[in-house]
């Protein structure tokens, strides 16, 4: 008796089992246990506040959100290192020959006397260390808004993040008072389950008495029979419902509940205008935030492509020491400027640029595209709440009508006015409206949820 419920518990007995025949002894009805799954004595007591809490902690999509934000801190330090000294110390040894090695317009001569171009196998130390340093002064913008890039991506990284969040709240909240409602509804079967039973002993009596007909004894059978199958279906649907609330919290165990919290707090203007409420969600959404920084930080990427139109200016140092002792190597050292310009590239540039701009178009038109369905969203919510509110009055005033119909029923067929198709009927009618109460009232804590969602709450 899950999201079906309803239609569950409206089974008319003509679909039920085979009927009993007349004068047949009756099978000894089950007891109703009343430690079922949503009943156990050993079920831990769980809040809304608390799952939620457990779902900020366990839940995987919101790991893998933070994971993303790490990684685009990460970047963030790697453009703004290209703005920084750079470092570079080596260290060689080596054993070689020292054979010379003639070259085109290169004489083999040492103080103006040629030397002799034969080799030799000898060998000799080369011990050779140097220090080398380097500092951007200027490259048109391609290293600082590179960097600028990364920071936007990681803001944008942020908010997604925060948007995780939200969707996982969502969840869980959803799964809360889903599995909430289907452990209400396991009462309700039960309930229906006594009375079919209680029936059934009524109308044995009648039967032996002679007062009512065998077929109505078939009746009572069958109607029995058709709730215990009920009772069945919205035990394992509670089931369900539970394995649904762990996943939502990340909890990979089949843990047993007992749900404490029966409403979803009321959100601060839901009786409000719609469209104001709409309005703000929009602004509010982080999920709008995030696609605004991606842009922001393909913008910033156009702006670093251009600069490869310039030429990047920088500053070098070094220092050598070289020699085939180590005792006795010799230093040398360097200060001076670097130019580096690219001055064709095939047009690699441009086509950067060019890749760049259609992406933050693409981006931009996402966001729009968003803002709407965020409008949507908000609009769908709000008047959601605005309807289970109608429906928890209309259902509680069905159920209340429903029980006295059934009490009456009752009445009439134990003084012999009323027959048990009557009698079947006004119970129908009293499991369908029960159902449709608890249905109404967390329809109410869903919308909430929603709603809260909608509006980019944390």
């Amino acid at each position: 008796m899950g999201g079906g419920a309803v239609g569950a518990l409206g089974v008319p007995g003509a679909r039920a089992a085979q009927a009993a025949k007349p004068g047949d002894e009756p099978p000894s009805p089950a007891p109703i246990s009343s430690a079922g799954p949503a009943a156990s004595s050993r079920a831990r007591r769980l809040s809304l506040a608390e799952a939620e809490r457990i779902a900020l902690e366990h839940q995987p999509s919101l790991a893998q959100a933070r994971g993303q934000s790490e990684a685009a801190e990460g970047r963030v330090e790697q453009a703004r290192s290209g703005y920084l000294p750079q470092v570079n110390l080596t260290a060689t040894y080596q054993r070689t020959t020292g054979n010379y090695a003639p070259r085109p317009g290169a004489l083999p001569s040492v103080n103006g006397v040629v030397t002799s171009t034969s080799w030799s196998s000898t060998t000799y130390n080369l011990f050779n260390a140097g220090l080398a340093a380097s500092q951007l002064i200027y490259d048109f913008g391609q290293t600082s808004d590179r960097w600028r890039s990364a920071e936007a991506n990681r803001d944008a990284a942020l908010l997604t993040e925060r948007a995780a969040r939200a969707q996982a709240l969502l969840g869980v909240r959803r799964a809360y008072f889903d599995a909430r409602s289907r452990q209400e509804l396991v009462t309700v079967a039960e309930e229906g389950v006594r009375n079919q039973e209680r029936h059934l002993q009524q109308t044995e009596g009648f039967v032996r008495a002679g007062i009512r007909p065998d077929i109505d004894l078939a009746r009572a059978r069958t109607d029995l029979a058709n709730a215990r199958v009920q009772l069945v279906n919205a035990r394992n649907d509670d089931a369900v419902g539970v394995a649904s609330l762990n996943q939502a919290m990340g909890l990979p165990a089949q843990s047993r509940y007992e749900l404490i919290d029966h409403e979803m707090p009321g959100v601060a203007g839901e009786d409000g205008a719609v469209a104001g409420l709409a309005e703000g969600a929009a602004r509010a959404r982080p999920e709008v935030a995030a696609l605004v920084e991606q842009g922001r930080a393909e913008d910033l990427a156009v702006s670093a492509a251009r600069g490869s139109f310039g030429p990047a200016l920088s500053a070098t140092a070094g220092a050598t020491e070289a020699g085939t002792h180590l005792d006795a190597l010799v230093p040398n050292w360097f200060v001076g400027l670097g130019l580096a310009w690219p001055l064709l590239q095939g047009g690699l540039t441009r086509g950067v640029v060019r890749e760049t701009r259609g992406l933050l178009a693409s981006l931009t038109a996402q966001a729009e595209t968003l803002r709407l369905q965020i409008r949507v969203e908000a609009e769908q919510a709000a008047l959601a709440v605005a309807a289970a509110k109608a429906n928890i009055a209309a259902a509680t005033e069905a159920l209340v009508n429903a029980r006295e119909l059934l009490r009456l029923a009752e009445r009439r067929y134990e003084t012999g006015l009323g027959s048990a198709i009557e009698l079947g009927d006004a119970q129908l009618a009293r499991n369908t409206a029960a159902a449709q109460e608890v249905s109404a009232r967390y329809s109410l804590a869903s919308a909430r949820a929603q709603l809260l969602f909608a509006l980019g709450d944390r």
